[in-house]
């Protein structure tokens, strides 16, 4: 009977020994050839030839040889070797035509590839990730349902974090996010968190986006993608002390970062919300000797180095950066003319004199050419040459803002419905024009624009008291 055992015992052995070196030789010849395709030495040809010959009936040494080829970009030898696999009904074989027809741009032949890989190993997530990876451009939402079939099949897989992933691709973040939120953080992939988290960032949700990378941080603390997303939410959410700190991490602390003209130009926009404007202004030159890959974006940091310039009220610098600005954008919108005015409006303030009269001037000079390019805008330019007008003659004396009031308000008056904006301004054309008035003695004309006060403010103290005054 203990002979029997032993027999027996040993044959065991024997057969798991054998097993065992089959697939130790399938690994070492899969990992040889892969090595000698990827060399690509003169007789190639004739090593894969002698390699295929002795794995005829081997789908995974065929496979491999194919999926080596593919690596090399040599679609026409992989996909002979797929197709061997594909003969057996071998899975992997059907991943690999797959991955040959969605090279080729051909997503649809690539789904029904990639759907045969599925029904030949329906637990194999990978062939359903990659389905819904090609299956997205023609709908999002039915390549995730493919990936419901996998939850059935394979419980443990994070399918709703694939399911992320898939609408993050699709740039579908609000779908992305609904479905990471579903998904087991601990059990989540890192470039899905990373996924989850850039997908708030870019819905403008900083401080979900932040929560996320912090905990990411807490694992890594040097991943410069994770320290530059922390960094850049910290900044939006107008937190400076943090994204300096973060920005350090990213510069000074990161692993393997690249760093490209955005960073830097975060980095001013830290350092100008910490009051640091000289050390902002050094970041943006920095972006600005680095390639930027458009001229919009080109023109969009010249902007902010000029903000920069005006927040330490060095106007002269600021003016002449936002000149170029302007020059640099391809389409120029109003609200950008009027950037340039309301730097001279500020430089003027600061001076005295003949050169603040002047300067006012420059900015009046800017606000006719708005409501010559954009006559949509003639309301806003006619209110703000008014108001410029004002400001060089603060005491009402000569009445240069007379005629752009009158205007304004003949603009105004006529409409059927006045919003808060529109009575705002009513008042302020109607308040300049009845002191004017009142300075020049024309009492009747005054208190007509007084009352035209009270029409729309009942309660208007300035406009009682004038009424008042007028009645003595």
């Amino acid at each position: 009977m203990k002979a029997i055992k032993y027999l027996f015992l040993g044959a065991l052995m024997t057969g798991f020994s054998a097993t065992a070196m089959a697939q130790t030789d399938t690994k070492t010849v899969i990992a040889e050839i892969t090595k000698t395709i990827k060399a690509a030495p003169a007789d190639l040809a004739d090593q894969v030839k002698a390699v295929y010959k002795k794995n005829k009936k081997n789908p995974e040494v065929l496979v491999a040889i194919g999926r080596a080829y593919y690596e090399m970009k040599d679609t026409v030898n992989a996909s002979i070797y797929a197709e061997y696999g594909m003969k057996m009904k071998y899975g992997p074989a059907y991943m690999l035509k797959g991955d040959i027809m969605a090279f080729g741009d051909d997503g649809g032949a690539a789904a029904g590839y990639y759907d045969q890989a599925i029904y030949f190993d329906p637990k194999n997530p990978e062939a359903y990730y990659k389905y819904a990876s090609v299956y997205r451009k023609i709908s999002p939402s039915q390549a995730v349902s493919k990936l419901e079939e996998l939850r059935i099949h394979r419980p443990d897989v994070a399918v709703d974090a694939l399911a992320g992933r898939i609408y993050y691709q699709s740039n579908d973040f609000d779908q992305a996010i609904s479905a990471f939120k579903k998904a087991d953080l601990n059990k989540m992939e890192e470039r899905d968190v990373r996924s989850f988290a850039m997908a708030y960032y870019l819905k403008g949700k900083y401080a979900e986006s932040l929560e996320l990378v912090k905990m990411a941080l807490a694992k890594n603390s040097r991943d410069a993608g994770f320290n530059r997303l922390a960094f850049f939410n910290s900044t939006d959410l107008k937190q400076f002390d943090a994204a300096l700190a973060y920005a350090d991490a990213l510069f000074n602390k990161s692993d393997s970062a690249k760093f490209s003209y955005y960073d830097y130009t975060y980095y001013g926009n830290a350092l100008s919300g910490a009051k640091r404007h000289d050390e902002a202004i050094a970041q943006y030159e920095k972006a600005l000797s680095m390639e930027i890959d458009n001229k919009d974006k080109h023109a969009g940091v010249v902007k902010q180095l000029a903000e920069a310039y005006g927040n330490k009220e060095d106007y002269p610098n600021a003016i002449k950066y936002y000149e170029q600005y302007l020059n640099e954008m391809p389409n120029v919108s109003a609200t950008d003319m009027v950037g340039l005015a309301q730097l001279y409006v500020q430089q003027a303030n600061g001076m005295q004199g003949d050169e603040r009269i002047a300067t006012f001037k420059k900015a009046e000079e800017v606000y006719v050419k708005v409501e010559e390019k954009f006559p949509n805008a003639q309301e806003y330019a006619t209110f703000m040459r008014a108001r410029v007008n004002s400001y060089i003659d603060p005491e009402t004396k000569e009445g240069l803002a007379k005629p752009y009031y009158e205007k304004l308000a003949g603009i105004i008056a006529p409409k059927a419905e006045k919003d808060r904006a529109d009575q705002a301004r009513l008042i302020e054309c109607y308040r300049y024009l009845g002191y004017y008035h009142l300075l020049q003695s024309n009492n009747e004309e005054s208190i007509g624009y007084w009352n035209k006060i009270l029409e729309i403010d009942p309660n208007h103290e300035v406009a009682k008291k004038a009424l008042e005054s007028l009645s003595k």
